[in-house]
C-alpha cells in the first residue's frame, strides 16, 4: 500500500473504532488533532506519515480506557504491523503514542522528536478553549464526577499514579492540567494559538465563580 492508502484505511479503521464515544474522545476529536497535526506539520517541517499516524493512532491505547499495564500501545502496533507500515516508521509512531499522554503536573514531557512534538502540541490544543471545556465536561460525566466541589482544591500531582487516580471534580482538571497546557506547547506555532484558547478558559472559569455564588445576580441587583 502507499502511504496514501495506509492513511486513508487508518482513517476508516479509527472512525469506526471509536464512532460510540460519548467521553470526548471521539472520532470528531481525533479528526480535529489530525487536522491541526497537518497544518502545524507543514508549518513546522517534520514527517508528515509518521505525524498522521501517530495523530490518528493517538488514542487507541490511552491509559483512561485501556487495562493493560504498561505503556507500549499494543493496538496501534498491531495495526501499524497489519497495514505493512516500515519497522522504523512504526517504531518512531509507537514511540509517540506512548509519551503523548499528559501525566500529571510534575511528570516530566518524554517526548523527544519534532513528529511527537506536533502530535503533542494538536492533541493538547484540542484540551483547551471552548472545545476543550465543553470536552472536559463531557469526560467529567461520563466519569460520574462532580462538576464542582469548594471543600475538595486541585492537586497538582507529583507522579502519573496520583493523576491517574484522581476522582476530583471537573473543575478542578482546568487547574490541574488546562491552564497548564499553555506554557507546555512545544512548537512555537501552537504556542500562539494556546494564548487565546487558554484565555477562553480563564474567561469561563471567572464566569462561573461569578454564578457558582451568585454574584452576577448581586451585581445586577445593585446596578438595576
Amino acid at each position: 500500500m502507499t502511504p496514501e492508502q495506509i492513511i486513508q484505511r487508518t482513517v476508516d479503521y479509527i472512525k469506526q473504532e471509536f464512532s460510540d464515544d460519548s467521553s470526548g474522545h471521539d472520532w470528531w476529536h481525533i479528526y480535529r488533532v489530525w487536522k491541526n497535526a497537518i497544518t502545524i506539520c507543514e508549518i513546522e517541517k517534520a514527517d508528515s506519515f509518521i505525524v498522521q499516524l501517530a495523530a490518528l493512532l493517538h488514542d487507541l491505547d490511552d491509559w483512561k480506557f485501556n487495562d493493560h499495564d504498561d505503556e507500549t500501545p499494543h493496538r496501534a502496533k498491531a495495526w501499524l504491523d497489519s497495514c505493512n507500515v516500515e519497522p522504523v516508521i512504526a517504531e518512531s509512531v509507537c514511540e509517540i503514542i506512548k509519551h503523548i499522554s499528559y501525566k500529571g503536573a510534575g511528570v516530566e514531557n518524554k517526548m523527544s522528536s519534532l513528529e511527537g512534538f506536533i502530535v503533542q502540541d494538536a492533541d493538547r490544543l484540542d484540551a483547551i478553549g471552548a472545545i476543550g471545556i465543553g470536552r472536559a465536561f463531557a469526560y467529567g460525566g461520563y466519569k460520574k464526577r462532580m462538576l464542582y466541589d469548594p471543600n475538595s482544591p486541585p492537586q497538582m500531582h507529583a507522579s502519573f499514579e496520583e493523576y491517574k487516580s484522581s476522582q476530583s471534580a471537573t473543575i478542578n482538571h482546568f487547574y490541574e492540567k488546562l491552564l497548564l497546557l499553555k506554557d507546555m506547547m512545544n512548537t512555537s506555532t501552537a504556542k500562539r494559538i494556546a494564548e487565546h484558547r487558554h484565555q477562553v478558559m480563564e474567561n469561563f472559569l471567572s464566569q462561573f465563580m461569578l454564578e457558582w455564588e451568585g454574584r452576577d445576580i448581586l451585581d445586577e441587583a445593585k446596578n438595576g
